[in-house]
């Protein structure tokens, strides 16, 4: 007799649980597959865009994520318009794919100040140059580097639902909605 290696995968609670361990890992592991998550977002012209972010932070408590950003990219164009995204993890060790769609809100200013402050000094122009993310330059380094905490922007993602798949010798698939509050259904894999 094999021993299951995902024993978790078996019980709606505990996949649910365990989704939320490697979502938390992800913020305090930079090695960790949900790290560095997909976001799917609507564009204004209603064309998908997906981009790789990093997760920031992670509350099963209250079913919420954190993400950084530019308050000029792409994604807070779209956002505005169309405030929902999708967030896409695949943990190759855990053989789990997770799916959430969330509610997406924005913030900046002082709001955000705490944030600012823990972000690393050498990541700061990344998610603050007053240039607009995705802009024409003429060289790969031809970009504004200064630090502006003013477009620094915070992304509060409210997940509505989360759907996982576990890829295991038995595959299984299941969708916790906030609706339900997270009682989770077994679904065909």
């Amino acid at each position: 007799m094999t021993l299951d290696p995902h024993p978790w995968a078996r019980e709606l609670v505990t996949l649910h649980d365990h989704a939320w361990q490697r979502l938390v890992r992800g913020v305090h592991d930079r090695h960790a597959p949900a790290r560095h998550p997909t976001l799917a977002t609507v564009s204004p012209d209603g064309l998908p865009k997906a981009r790789t972010v990093v997760l920031r932070a992670a509350d099963p408590s209250t079913g919420r994520l954190e993400l950084h950003t530019n308050l000029h990219s792409a994604k807070i164009a779209d956002l505005r318009v169309t405030p929902v995204a999708a967030l896409h993890v695949w943990d190759h060790g855990s053989r789990l794919q997770i799916r959430l769609e969330a509610d997406v809100a924005i913030a900046t200013g002082p709001e955000v100040a705490a944030a600012w402050a823990r972000v690393p000094e050498h990541s700061r122009s990344a998610y603050s140059s007053s240039q607009r993310p995705g802009h024409p330059i003429p060289g790969a380094l031809d970009y504004d580097q200064q630090a502006d905490p003013a477009v620094f922007a915070v992304l509060s993602l409210t997940i509505r639902s989360m759907e996982l798949l576990h890829l295991g010798a038995d595959h299984r698939r299941a969708q916790f909605t906030r609706a339900s509050h997270w009682a989770g259904q077994w679904l065909v894999p």
